[in-house]
């Protein structure tokens, strides 16, 4: 084990990508090594982070793109200041399924929100702080909405069109190619074993720790 610094490691993607198995299986893998972790979610991860989610994904309400955003970065300053940093600072690894790349894919992209609001709000709630890696799950979204489906009752996303999927799609590959030092592209549309194993890669590439 060539580090045992707490790191911060994101998962992102579109709907049904995997990301919850992934960040499941990384996080068993961390704890084999004797590394203390802590798997979390957004928006959500800390109590007023959760209540702001069920505004956001069952609320049925029809968000202004400003509005939802900002609602979006509220919860995640929340967890933020609430769980993620003190695990941190106490030296956890967190892994969170889904972080501010969701806001900018999801808002922007795909709902054409401004960037600069992104930015803006950014800048206000996470201020430098940033993933030590971000593994972005790709997944055509006609497979992700199939599996995310199959999973029961839809939320308000999930429930979106094909196109508005496909924008979100393409504004995680560019969130990617933009932050090449941060993101590594990962092919979701193979199985757990094969996704754990490129996942790994990236740990010992990036981070230099070999589950």
């Amino acid at each position: 084990m060539a580090t045992s610094k707490a790191r911060f490691i994101t998962l992102e993607g579109g709907e049904g990508a995997g990301k919850t198995t992934l960040a499941r299986r990384l996080a068993g893998a961390l704890a084999s090594l004797g590394l203390p972790v802590l798997r979390t979610r957004e928006p959500g991860g800390a109590p007023g982070a959760e209540a702001l989610r069920g505004l956001l994904l069952h609320g049925g309400v029809a968000w202004d793109p400003v509005a939802e955003a900002m609602l979006m970065f509220a919860a995640r300053r929340e967890h933020l200041a609430k769980t993620i940093q003190p695990a941190l600072e106490a030296g956890i690894w967190v892994i969170c399924d889904r972080f501010a790349d969701s806001t900018l894919a999801y808002q922007c992209h795909g709902h054409g929100l401004d960037p600069q609001v992104w930015h803006k709000l950014a800048e206000v709630a996470l201020g430098p702080f940033a993933p030590d890696l971000t593994l972005v799950l790709d997944l055509p979204p006609e497979q992700g909405m199939a599996r995310a489906q199959a999973r029961g009752t839809p939320d308000r996303f999930e429930r979106l069109g094909a196109e508005y999927h496909a924008r979100v799609r393409e504004g995680f590959r560019a969130i990617a190619a933009a932050n090449p030092e941060r993101c590594t592209i990962m092919d979701a549309t193979q199985g757990p074993d094969e996704v754990f194993a490129a996942a790994s890669l990236a740990l010992r590439e990036r981070l230099g720790l070999a589950l």
